[in-house]
């Protein structure tokens, strides 16, 4: 029987946020079980029973403990087993800037790219035009987030400090997404882009990104 259950969708940014921290972590014993949001699968009863807003992702245990929420998943399961992603707990001041670098990609980045994903994404699947207004205002807060990452990333090779962790891959499914909506320009800042290469040279997400990229092909997408 598999370690964990993962409940997720294909092209859900959050549920690749989890896979990614997977495949850092050299962790494939779970099985994953794709749900149709498209259909509202995601909404029904069983699927509450694991996430209560009827979102994905969620993850439930052999011994039967369920969670949801992307990030909270990433640093239960990079706890739980070991994964070299976070601080130790005895070195006070990594994990509180840890928690820092968490806390700001969360409210001042993921917030605005996850309204430009849905306006120009989103809305795209469901034959919508997009809020012109809102992407603008989104944009520019994700230039003076960029703006401040490009000087703390001048001082440190990741977000959190100069450690790769799951703050970097926190960022990784909502950048390309906002490259799939034509906005490749907003990491063009030199240490940022530095940093974004750095992220997407390592092995194991290469490899993910290489696989998910043959299935997208192999399905027509």
């Amino acid at each position: 029987m598999p370690a964990f259950t993962l409940y997720g969708a294909r092209g859900s940014t959050n549920t690749d946020r989890v896979r990614l921290t997977l495949a850092e972590g050299g962790f494939t014993d779970y099985e994953i079980v794709t749900l149709n949001l498209q259909k509202g699968e995601q909404k029904s009863e069983e699927h509450k029973k694991r996430h209560p807003w009827g979102k994905v992702p969620a993850i439930t245990t052999a011994e039967g403990f369920t969670l949801c929420e992307s990030r909270v998943i990433c640093k239960y399961l990079a706890t739980k087993y070991g994964f070299s992603l976070l601080p130790p707990a005895s070195e006070v001041e990594a994990a509180a800037l840890f928690d820092q670098a968490q806390t700001a990609e969360m409210l001042y980045f993921a917030e605005p790219a996850g309204r430009i994903a849905f306006e120009k994404f989103v809305k795209r699947l469901m034959g919508l035009p997009p809020n012109d207004a809102v992407v603008i205002e989104a944009l520019r807060s994700i230039e003076i987030f960029f703006d401040i990452a490009e000087r703390h990333l001048q001082q440190k090779d990741y977000m959190a400090g100069n450690d790769f962790t799951l703050v970097d891959i926190y960022y990784i499914p909502l950048i390309q997404r906002l490259f799939a909506c034509g906005y490749k320009e907003v990491i063009s800042r030199e240490a940022v882009k530095a940093w974004w290469d750095r992220c997407l040279n390592r092995p194991a997400i290469q490899k993910l990104m290489a696989a998910d990229k043959e299935a997208a092909l192999a399905a027509g997408r």
